[in-house]
């Protein structure tokens, strides 16, 4: 290398060195200052940009739960004392009383007088567990004055005031609070709110407005109980998901769909590198990463079948009432219900109601009353209320009685209207007990027409409580249906094993002659869900094949629309029934739709219908539950749809109900004054299938 050239390159790297040390010299020395209050001015942060949820929709797209955009309140982490903090707290707390806004905190300690709110004592201890300052022997005055002195709240507050305060400070210590981890103070305020806050923006240090989503239920309080609703994370709930990328912050699915299908409609988080100063005031952002929204749900009902439905428990449930007052035990009393239907050849379900039900947008305003509301309108009754079957358990026993030779489809027995069987129990049946008529010697597909009591009584004596219990089984009765919502229960069948469970004497514990015949026709301990016995007619209907229930149809991308999860029908049983034993029971109850109990209901209706109406006794001084399972077309069946009324006196007005759903499946036209006039049949309708 030339002696010039090695020159030059010396000479360039003196330069470089010297421009690095006047830069340094530059950094610290003159401009040092400067920059150092810069830097005390300007936080960085990277800020969570949250994804919105995946929608809700039924089987044909229809949008049940989307989003829509609103202000949430934020507090950003700044130097402010406890006494200026609880002093901006207030002056939030009075913008937000204004409204009507009513904040919410996790302290389990009441108003004053102080007092814990625990549901029970290992709620209790677990709180105390990770409180080391904290035991359980203390008072809620005592915890109280703890959180008081800790959070330097003045003496010369409010009780209200002061119980405000300490339920906020203790939900903020415990978020993870941070510089990079905000606190979210309120969601989804007004407008009012807002403009409030920014009116007075010097008075609010640390406090940000943000644009975040919040869940729209498009559909109103249709099917409140299959969406479910979301909520703030719980602590417990944080420790098992930080680790799949969820904030103290973020809102999960509490309850229903917006639970189960919380891996699908959550979505992925972006975030924003944001720059603040010492005010928290906003200065810059950069490196965006957009959000990507949650996957969209599909389900399989069809939401203007679950409308009729809903809309039709509520009127003829305030009907039966209304009729019913005047008198005694004749449905004055009938206040709720449930309502399903299936698909015969997948278990999809079409339709799950319950009434009453309520607002899933209103669902945290108006916790405390549902809670407090006799009527329970937080209970999903059609997958969580277990009812006795009457009636509508004949088919079963008829099919169990056949399939094990107890019984021929041709064999008449004669209903004498008082089983004499026993000399100790001798029941009547409703029919002698009403008119002191009997229905004579009939067969087994006329016994299920008329809902004899007697030729039940012999023929469940015959076929045997084991045998009962084993094709109730098989069709499903007294087991969960495994359909996606975690409030499903399985019910139970009579059994001598399930007697032996409820009573404490041996003496009571004893299975007897008159429990057997008194399962046969649906009395006795056997309790279903409205699902279980929608199921349980749905395999009637196809020939014995009981599926898997199921309400998730699929799951599909957001981003691109592709399949993310695809349901399939699952056969749980196939139940082994001869085509003649079948349509023995089938022809019953199809008989039940043109001759009997549901004959006024089922009058001139161009579709037939399989069915089956149950009216069972549930206490001495309150009105019969009214209960109705059927299948239509009766030739080649679609759905099958089971109705239960609490104390809706006969198992006729629970018709009403399912005649209803299939006029919006079939796409039938109601005559809303044929149905008025249909209601005001005769008496004797009234009485035919009251039981002992």
């Amino acid at each position: 290398m030339s002696k010039w050239r090695l020159r030059f390159i010396k000479i360039v790297l003196v330069l470089m060195i010297g421009l690095l040390v006047w830069r340094l010299y530059d950094m610290q020395i003159i401009n040092g200052q400067g920059y150092k209050n810069l830097s005390d001015q300007r936080i960085s942060s990277n800020i969570t940009e949250k994804a919105p949820r995946g929608e809700i929709t039924d089987r044909y797209g229809r949008v049940l739960v989307t989003n829509r955009k609103g202000y949430s309140i934020k507090l950003q982490k700044t130097e402010m004392s406890d006494e200026e903090f609880n002093v901006m707290l207030l002056k939030l707390f009075n913008i937000l009383d204004t409204d009507g806004y009513t904040l919410s905190d996790s302290l389990p300690v009441s108003e004053y007088p102080y007092k814990y709110t625990f549901a029970d004592d290992g709620e209790k201890k677990a709180w105390f567990s990770d409180k080391k300052k904290l035991n359980d022997t203390m008072s809620a005055g005592d915890v109280m004055n703890y959180y008081k002195k800790a959070f330097n709240i003045a003496d010369n507050y409010s009780n209200e005031q002061i119980r405000r305060l300490v339920g906020l400070r203790y939900d903020i210590s415990t978020s993870g609070f941070s510089i990079n981890s905000p606190y979210v103070l309120a969601e989804d305020v007004s407008p009012y709110v807002i403009s409030k806050i920014k009116e007075r923006r010097d008075e609010f240090d640390g406090i940000n407005v943000s644009q975040d989503y919040f869940r729209q239920y498009t559909s109103g309080t249709r099917a409140a109980h299959i969406l479910g609703v979301v909520g703030k994370i719980y602590k417990e709930e944080y420790t098992e998901l930080a680790d799949k990328g969820y904030g103290m912050n973020d809102l999960v699915g509490k309850q229903g769909i917006e639970k189960i299908c919380e891996e699908y409609l959550k979505g992925s988080d972006g975030s924003r590198n944001v720059f603040y100063g010492k005010d928290a005031k906003l200065i810059g952002e950069e490196n965006n990463v957009p959000a990507t929204p949650g996957d969209y749900v599909v389900l399989t009902i069809d939401s203007e079948l679950q409308r009729i439905a809903e809309e039709s428990l509520e009127r003829n449930i305030k009907e039966i009432a209304q009729r019913g007052a005047s008198s005694v035990k004749r449905g004055g009393d009938a206040n709720a219900g449930a309502a399903v239907a299936i698909d015969i050849k997948t278990g999809e379900v079409l339709a799950l109601a319950t009434y009453p039900t309520y607002d899933p947008a209103k669902f945290n305003e108006d916790y405390s009353k549902l809670l407090k509301d006799s009527a329970k309108p937080l209970w999903n009754r059609a997958i969580s209320g277990t009812y006795t079957p009457g009636s509508t358990f004949k088919p079963l026993t008829a099919i169990a009685a056949l399939s094990t030779g107890a019984i021929t489809t041709n064999e008449h027995i004669s209903c004498d209207g008082v089983y004499r069987y026993y000399s100790d129990y001798q029941p009547k049946c409703w029919i002698w007990s009403e008119s002191g008529k009997t229905h004579g010697s009939i067969n087994v597909t006329q016994a299920i027409e008329y809902s004899c009591n007697c030729f039940f009584y012999e023929t469940g004596r015959r076929t045997g409580i084991d045998a009962i219990d084993e094709y109730a089984k098989k069709m499903g009765l007294g087991e969960k249906t495994g359909i996606e919502l975690t409030e499903e229960v399985s019910g139970n069948v009579a059994s001598p094993e399930y007697k032996k469970t409820l009573y404490k004497n041996a003496s009571d514990q004893k299975w007897r002659g008159g429990d057997t015949i008194q399962t046969a026709i649906g009395q006795s301990y056997s309790e279903f869900t409205p699902i279980g016995l929608a199921n349980y007619v749905a395999t009637i209907a196809n020939g014995g094949t009981r599926y898997k229930t199921h309400i998730i149809k699929s799951v599909h991308s957001s981003v691109d629309g592709s399949t993310v999860y695809e349901s399939q029908p699952v056969i749980l049983e196939n139940v082994s029934i001869s085509e003649d034993n079948l349509n023995a029971v089938k022809r019953g109850m199809l008989g039940v739709t043109d001759e009997g109990s549901a004959k006024q209901i089922f009058k001139d209706y161009p579709i037939a219908v399989g069915g089956k109406t149950g009216t069972a006794q549930v206490g001495k001084k309150v009105s019969n539950n009214a209960l109705f399972v059927s299948f239509a077309p009766f030739d080649a069946p679609e759905i099958a749809v089971a109705v239960v009324i609490e104390h809706g006196f006969r198992g006729a007005n629970a018709a009403y109900i399912a005649r209803d759903i299939f006029n919006e499946y079939f796409g039938l036209k109601t005559d809303e004054e044929t149905k008025n006039d249909e209601k005001t049949e005769p008496e004797t309708a009234v009485k035919s299938d009251l039981l002992p």
